[in-house]
Parts: C-alpha cells; structure tokens; sequence
C-alpha cells in the first residue's frame, strides 16, 4: 500500500545567519508551544553563517527540524525562498519567522484558529512584541509608504508623535485604528507573517531584487494588488529581539544597511508606486530618497 502523505498544517521557515544563540532560542520555544508537533514543518535555511548557530540549533532539534545551507550570504528574500523549495506541497500554512523571535505558548494554536475560524483570512501577523521596550513593535501594523506618509514620518516626526491617532499624519503606521482589537492592514514588518501556502503561491513569494530591507513591504503589496486580505491578530503574541543578524558596530556594516534601507525604497517605488504619480511628484519622492539616503550615510559615517 503507498504510504500517504504526512497532513502538515503550518511550515514554519526561519531564516538563519550568524544568529549566535538565538536560533536555539526560537525553536526551544516552538517545541514547546501547545501545538501537535506532528503537524508541524519547520525549515531552516542557513544564509551562509560563519558562527556556532546552525550547530547549537542542531544540538536541539527534533524530527520535524530540517537545515539547509545555502552557502553564501543570498540575502532575506532570495533566503527565505530558498526554505519554501523545501514546503511540503500538502501544507496548508506557512509562517515566515525571524531567528530572533520567541513565540508564546498559545501563540501557534491560536493564529491557525484564527485562519481557520474565517475563510478571508489570507495572511496575518500577531503582537509583535519589541524586546528593547517591551512595547508593540509599530512595523507590525502599517500603512503602505505613500510619499505623504513617508514625507511624516521621515521629515516631519513630530506629526505623527504629536498627532498618533491620527489618519492623516500617522498614516505610516496606521495610529487612527484600535490595535487592541483585529485590524485589516496594509503591511506588516516579516518578524512573523503568516499565509495560506496557495496564497504564497499565487503571489510568488519573496522579491529576490531586495536584499535586506523593504521585501516585507513589497510582499505586502502583491497581497494588496492580488486582493488577498492581511490581517493584524493581537490575541497571540511573539517577542522580537529585533536585528540580531544585522548589529554591528562596524563602520562600514552600518554604511551597508544605510544604502540597503535607502535602495530598497527605490526599487519598492519604481516596481509599485511611482506609475500612480505626475512626473512633478516622481521628482519629488526621488529627491526625497536621495536626501534621506544622504542623511542616513552622514549618520552612519560620523555620528
């Protein structure tokens, strides 16, 4: 008789690169979420680490655990997409999560009730926790950077500090909605984002012309454009410790981040946004970039 294929509900890919101790962190905490771990799938792709984290991952992993080294530093999307290669195609969930999250015990359960519970549910993220304040990380719940809320939230921050329930000004993050209660949204921050695997497959996945920075929030916009909905669920939550790959207090590593956030923008307008506009404001958003990518090269540089 041929043996049938294993039901898994939810494939969960955690990208890792010199994470130290914190991929180990992340699936200790999955193991000992109250979930059937036999319906589970984690895939942990490996961008090409040169510290201990893969082994201490190993030391602790448990069978439904597969690695794969990729080799080389590939970046966030085309990483991620490595690990969806390896989805079983009978999956009905797929969570994307950052090594340097911690999920809760119920967390798991609950977000696939949730998917369950309500059939217009096509992606979501949770509560996404920012270790460093112990505060609601505000990239989990944004809007799309439209060169108004991008022109708040970059040059003028006291809008939107002093204004933080407002639509017009707070856009960026989305302030005007009640965030203790369900929400669609515009985009999330990939910390953890969840999706149906048909919904994945319809959008194709991770924009592999982004390196680090900004893939989010084009995935986002595939979901928008395709008319999948993306959901915020704040009744489970994760921590997030929040860069742990990218720290460094390298020069020339800082100087690499600022170009990667400022180029990032670029392609996420060209690919999505610019078309919408006149060409007064295509100027405008372009030059507003390159003083932001200006600003951001100073800061790394001196400050």
């Amino acid at each position: 008789m041929k043996k049938l294929p294993k039901k898994i509900d939810l494939s969960i890919i955690i990208l890792n690169y010199n994470s130290g101790s914190y991929l180990a962190k992340c699936l200790q905490s999955i193991y000992l979420s109250d979930i059937d771990q036999s319906k589970l799938d984690i895939i942990v792709p490996d961008n090409g680490s040169i510290d201990n984290s893969l082994e201490l991952g190993k030391k602790i992993a448990k069978s439904n655990t597969q690695f794969y080294k990729i080799g080389s530093n590939t970046g966030f999307s085309a990483g991620n997409n490595y690990g969806v290669k390896y989805i079983s195609p009978d999956t009905k969930y797929v969570l994307f999560l950052n090594v340097d999250t911690v999920v809760y015990p119920d967390t798991l359960n609950k977000i696939i009730k949730f998917f369950d519970s309500d059939l217009k549910v096509d992606s979501a993220t949770c509560y996404v926790n920012k270790v460093v304040n112990n505060t609601l990380q505000p990239e989990c719940h944004r809007g799309f950077p439209t060169p108004w809320n991008a022109f708040c939230h970059f040059f003028l921050p006291f809008l939107p500090k002093f204004f933080p329930k407002s639509k017009l000004f707070n856009g960026y993050f989305l302030g005007h909605l009640d965030y203790s209660k369900i929400q669609r949204i515009d985009c999330c921050v990939g910390a953890f984002f969840m999706m149906k695997y048909s919904v994945g497959q319809k959008v194709g996945w991770w924009n592999e012309k982004y390196f680090f920075k900004g893939e989010d929030l084009d995935f986002c916009y595939k979901l928008k454009i395709n008319n999948f909905k993306l959901f915020f669920y704040p009744f489970c939550k994760i921590d997030h410790y929040e860069g742990v790959s990218s720290k460094t207090s390298n020069r020339e590593n800082k100087l690499k981040i600022a170009k990667a956030s400022t180029k990032a923008m670029r392609i996420f307008y060209q690919e999505n946004l610019i078309k919408n506009y006149s060409a007064f404001w295509q100027f405008i958003v372009w030059q507003g970039i390159n003083i932001l990518e200006f600003y951001r090269l100073f800061k790394a540089k001196y400050l």
